[in-house]
């Protein structure tokens, strides 16, 4: 049952007087249950909760990590209809979309707990005394990964599930040994209000300490500029908009001691579509491109939003097809009516730029919170020299840059902000001819797919969700995958220090028998 509350630790409470409601934008009108905000005293109570359980969390096992895991999703299962149904109510996303996600929820916490229970994550590396060495002797030298302390996680606004309360940050956070405090997003606070208990559940069901999570709703930004200014607080994890990202980043710079902070901002994800793939196939490449751009309305964050190609007779006709395939597309909801908004305000100002060609623009009556598609296009000079064309417009909109040639390609490529993915269309093995445009694309994204679409993320060791700058805070870590959890740790070595006295990952018996690198050799071998 939804109360409206906050979970602080697992605990409900409800202290302030600052209250608001979700949308249902399907139905144009609010839902019913009243969130109350956290206060002041409820975001100290659930930073002071986590600091306490981290002194205890931080050394529970990876076993016992692993078994909290598994129990938080086996709760959201229990969950049932009543998740997915708060999340349709919530999102206007359909009841397909909704269990697709809760499946993405399940096998990210359950790949957590494979991970955490085996155990050589923690990357175990063993360097041997050398009392004899000249001049100097060699210290023995034990280092391991361990965890940053209380984590504060923002919920996004187009994952109520895979990217919010029990997401991929709060999986990868718990997993690694830090208590979270999820910020909820105030569009679908029901659908996190749920979660949340499962979690709690969860924790009390495996004798996790209280505080291990905490829920706290907020209808705007001070909840979550509290919670990053608080000193007990240790990292930070983000989805959302540059703007709302960026803000964060540079409060945590400025505390006294400052944080870090793993910001997913958003992507126009370039695709680039070489000449002869253009002449084979132009229509396949529309028709699967219009159903990318339109895919959950546009909202998500690799949604193809910049197409890249040499004029050309095909890729007029490459235009043509794609402005035909997407008008024949039904629109869908948007997850808010704010976000339609914006949606529509984006739209207009790159629109309104100069010699800025509208091709498609689906004109027919929509229902009120239903997006419009469409596709512009512009000249490689003109979009390198007008900042305002690499705006992210977060729909169903995309961009397509007619370059003069292979140079200017190039450039447009070398002079794109940072991305989550970049794409390269290719046949008949031309790809091998255009060496330099492949580096130029390397050096802005995390992902570079070959013939097919950026949209669909899959979760997996391999995923690199992230790259430069402004698509992510820092393009050295991911936010999908098993390999996630590395932005909630940090390197400890231990010097000489007694056997017994050592985590069980370092000490010479191996008692976890995982994968360690000892003396440059990795090995599951005692010492």
């Amino acid at each position: 049952m939804i109360t409206g509350k906050n979970y602080i630790g697992n605990q409900l409470s409800a202290k302030g007087n600052k209250t608001y409601k979700t949308f249902n934008p399907e139905l144009n009108e609010e839902n019913d249950t009243t969130f109350t905000e956290a206060t002041s005293e409820e975001i100290q109570e659930a930073v002071n909760l986590a600091s306490q359980a981290f002194e205890e969390f931080r050394i529970i096992s990876g076993v016992k990590k692993a078994e909290f895991l598994n129990t938080i999703a086996d709760e959201i299962l229990a969950l049932d209809n009543e998740l997915i149904e708060t999340y349709c109510s919530e999102t206007g996303l359909p009841e397909g979309r909704a269990k697709g996600e809760r499946g993405r929820t399940i096998g990210q916490l359950r790949g957590f707990a494979n991970l955490v229970a085996e155990g050589s994550w923690v990357e175990a590396t063993i360097d041997f005394a050398q009392p004899e060495r000249e001049p100097q002797p060699k210290s023995d030298i034990r280092k391991m990964l361990i965890p940053l302390g209380p984590v504060v996680v923002f919920g996004a606004s187009n994952f109520p599930l895979a990217y919010s309360t029990a997401g991929g940050d709060t999986a990868a956070a718990l997993a690694s040994g830090c208590p979270v405090i999820v910020k909820s997003h105030p569009m679908h606070s029901g659908t996190g209000e749920l979660v949340a208990s499962a979690i709690v559940k969860a924790a009390e069901k495996t004798g996790m300490p209280n505080g291990v999570f905490s829920n706290l709703n907020s209808s705007g930004i001070e909840v979550g500029q509290q919670l990053v200014s608080n000193q007990k607080v240790k990292a930070v994890g983000f989805t959302g908009s540059i703007k709302g990202g960026r803000a964060l980043l540079d409060l945590a710079a400025k505390r006294e001691e400052p944080i870090p902070v793993f910001a997913e901002m958003g992507s126009i994800n370039p695709v680039v579509i070489l000449p002869k793939a253009l002449e084979n196939r132009h229509q396949e490449i529309a028709k699967t491109y219009a159903s990318s751009i339109t895919l959950g309305t546009g909202q998500f964050c690799t949604n193809p939003g910049l197409l890249l190609g040499i004029k050309s007779d095909d890729l007029t006709s490459f235009i043509n097809n794609l402005s035909d395939e997407i008008e024949k597309i039904s629109p869908s909801c948007m997850l808010h009516p704010n976000i339609k908004k914006g949606y529509e305000k984006n739209k207009e100002k790159v629109v309104a730029q100069d010699n800025v060609s509208v091709e498609a623009n689906y004109t027919s009556d929509v229902h009120k919170n239903y997006a419009q598609q469409a596709v512009v296009t512009v000249g490689g000079k003109d979009f390198l020299e007008n900042s305002t064309l690499h705006l992210e417009v977060f729909g169903p909109f995309s961009m397509v840059v007619q370059c003069e040639n292979e140079e200017e390609l190039q450039t447009v490529i070398s002079n794109l902000e940072g991305q989550l993915t970049g794409t390269i269309i290719s046949d008949d093995n031309e790809i091998s001819s255009y060496q330099s445009i492949i580096a130029a694309l390397q050096n802005r994204v995390g992902r570079i797919i070959f013939n097919g679409v950026p949209t669909g993320v899959e979760v997996c060791e391999s995923m690199v969700h992230g790259g430069p700058y402004p698509a992510s805070t820092d393009s050295r870590f991911t936010a999908v995958g098993v390999n996630s959890i590395k932005r909630w740790v940090r390197p400890f070595s231990y010097q000489d220090w007694p056997n017994s006295l050592l985590p069980q990952e370092l000490q010479n018996e191996n008692p976890l028998d995982i994968f360690r690198t000892i003396d440059g050799i990795r090995t599951k071998d005692e010492i």
